[in-house]
């Protein structure tokens, strides 16, 4: 399995993902241009992705969407709920209905409920046979009933988004820091290092901060806080890194 943070923060979002079987995008904020730059960075042909798994409706999430679509016929995959907020796809030919597990190609896809302000909002676990990769973002908490499934998993790309003392002092206006810091809003790297610190285990090779926010946090933040919470919890985990909103990620295999 790899994977290509291709851009994430509050502007834009998206993922690749390729396993043994399929090339997948998890999400396709930022506009057609710069993904279809950046997957031929990697030597990957917009044509080629099988299949678009969108996590929730916000444009961060899905500004590239219908001009990815138009252009390529791929595979849409989305819950009802998703979908049916899409107004201008609902007739779309290549489409798979979700609602908690997927098969794809025999690599399974655990979609987990996510907790955001949206009509529906998913994470996504993949196990492409026997490696595992978690997509962990736009969440104001982790259900614990889900613990089970991220455990031990070899990649976490995971939601890091603000700091909170930032996020307090900063230039946002009352209602909008109650939404970050309510349980429909983000990840704070606090929240972030704690299940991170719970979930990490002998098999895990990589974590990804990723959406991390232009205005309420810092990379150096982010990263002194998951180390000083690992530190703390006696988490032997150094292989940490944070994704950016217009710059790739190196290519991560397992």
């Amino acid at each position: 399995m790899k994977t290509v943070v291709l851009c994430s923060g509050s502007k834009g979002n998206s993922t690749y993902v390729e396993t043994s079987k399929n090339k997948i995008l998890l999400d396709v904020g930022m506009n057609y241009k710069y993904l279809e730059e950046k997957l031929h960075d990697i030597g990957v042909s917009p044509c080629e992705i099988n299949y678009i798994i969108l996590s929730h409706t916000h444009s961060d999430h899905i500004a590239a969407l219908n001009n990815f679509l138009t252009k390529n016929k791929t595979t849409l995959v989305v819950s009802k709920k998703i979908l049916n907020d899409l107004k201008n796809l609902k007739d779309y030919a290549n489409l798979i209905i979700y609602e908690d597990d997927l098969d794809l190609d025999g690599i399974l896809i655990k979609a987990i409920h996510s907790s955001h302000d949206a009509v529906d909002s998913r994470n996504f676990i993949i196990n492409d046979f026997g490696k595992t990769l978690a997509y962990i973002t736009d969440t104001g908490y982790i259900n614990k009933r889900y613990f089970k499934d991220l455990q031990d998993l070899n990649i976490y790309l995971f939601e890091s988004n603000h700091d909170i003392e930032l996020l307090q002092h900063g230039p946002y206006p009352a209602w909008l820091k109650r939404r970050v810091l309510s349980d429909d809003g983000h990840l704070s790297n606090k929240a972030a290092s704690f299940y991170l610190s719970k979930l990490v285990g002998p098999k895990t090779q990589k974590i990804i901060l990723i959406h991390l926010s232009e205005t309420n946090n810092l990379e150096e933040i982010a990263l002194e806080t998951i180390r000083n919470t690992f530190l703390e919890r006696g988490v032997e985990f150094n292989n940490i890194e944070c994704a950016h909103q217009r710059e790739a990620t190196e290519v991560v295999e397992v």
